[in-house]
């Protein structure tokens, strides 16, 4: 339905209410979700060791699900294991929680190893 205005001779349309299902979708795109999800592989890790490249995601979503692919480097020696859990669980939580997607799968890439000298090498002795 079209109106026009009498004091300025421009139409204006008349706006009807839509109901909410059929106001269209909104879709997110993949490379959003890789980046918060290498956002929270960053928060996961925080800090990261010297001379190590900064966590990179890559993610393919489909409908309200997101597979997820996390490159990273760790120090060593530390326990790889349990930080590349620490990994899965915060990308699953981060993504989720900000953009309401279900991630099924977080598969984790170690790049590189940094070794990180013990506490007493520095000193010229291993402890």
């Amino acid at each position: 339905m079209t109106a026009v205005s009498a004091q300025t001779g421009t139409a204006h349309r008349t706006l009807t209410q839509v109901p909410p299902g059929e106001r269209g979708a909104l879709r997110i795109a993949d490379r959003v979700v890789a980046k918060i999800a290498a956002q929270a592989a960053r928060e996961a890790l925080a800090p990261l060791p010297a001379g190590a490249a900064t966590p990179h995601a890559t993610v393919v979503v489909h409908h309200d699900t997101a597979r997820v692919r996390v490159h990273l480097e760790l120090g060593y020696p530390g326990d790889i294991g349990a930080r590349c859990a620490a990994v899965r669980r915060q990308v699953v939580e981060r993504v989720g929680a900000l953009l309401d997607l279900r991630v099924p799968e977080v598969a984790v890439r170690v790049e590189r190893l940094h070794l990180t000298p013990a506490p007493g090498a520095l000193r010229g002795r291993i402890t």
